[in-house]
């Protein structure tokens, strides 16, 4: 896990709190949905269905985009040269929250969210390597879990330090959040035009520092 050059690990970092940013922002902005964290709106889908039919029509739709984020971008990334994959998709990510936030300063419907949704679907794909996502940027879960069993290792006297990584990535993601809650109270949904910058500084950062 971010067992890659320096670069890329503090790249995670970047990603993981912007993540938890717009999840923040989305998730106080749209009622209570989240735009990263589809167990959460799998969730919201199970008690929608008993019990609140819109409510579960908006978490599946959230999803939904979510997954067709992942697969888009995983198409577009095929077509890309390997050494400008991760700066290229941060820019089409870029584009899609920049986009996004935009239309939310015009509309008040759900379907910014579900572009929201769809681009962190596909902010997932920034660090891929040979084709497999080793570690979700934008969802913390399997993160934790490979903190417990490396902190079990630890604890045993295996000669394992990559706990730290993990701790720092669930940190990032959860300062994002916090700073994204913050944002919003000041700015409602105005508080996403700095994720948006960050992202496509990350974007340009990536591609100035690569080789074509």
């Amino acid at each position: 896990m971010l067992q890659h050059s320096r670069t890329a690990r503090m790249l995670a970092f970047a990603i993981a709190a912007i993540a938890g940013y717009v999840d923040a922002v989305g998730f106080l902005g749209s009622g209570a949905f989240f735009v990263s964290f589809m167990s959460g709106n799998t969730t919201r889908l199970g008690v929608g269905i008993a019990g609140d039919g819109s409510a579960a029509a908006i978490a599946a739709g959230l999803i939904a985009c979510f997954v067709a984020g992942v697969t888009v971008t995983s198409l577009l990334r095929r077509r890309m040269a390997e050494a400008r994959k991760p700066g290229l998709t941060l820019a089409f990510c870029a584009g899609l929250l920049t986009v996004a936030t935009l239309a939310l300063g015009v509309s008040a419907s759900i379907a910014p969210f579900m572009l929201l949704a769809f681009a962190m679907g596909g902010i997932n794909l920034a660090l891929e390597n040979e084709g497999e996502v080793r570690f979700g940027l934008t969802y913390m879960t399997g993160t934790l879990i490979k903190l417990g069993t490396r902190l079990a290792d630890a604890l045993a006297g295996e000669p394992r330090a990559d706990w730290l990584p993990l701790l720092l990535l669930w940190l990032a993601l959860s300062g994002g959040a916090i700073l994204g809650g913050v944002a919003y109270e000041a700015l409602a949904m105005n508080a996403l035009w700095p994720a948006v910058a960050g992202v496509w500084v990350l974007a340009g950062f990536s591609l100035l520092t690569r080789k074509a």
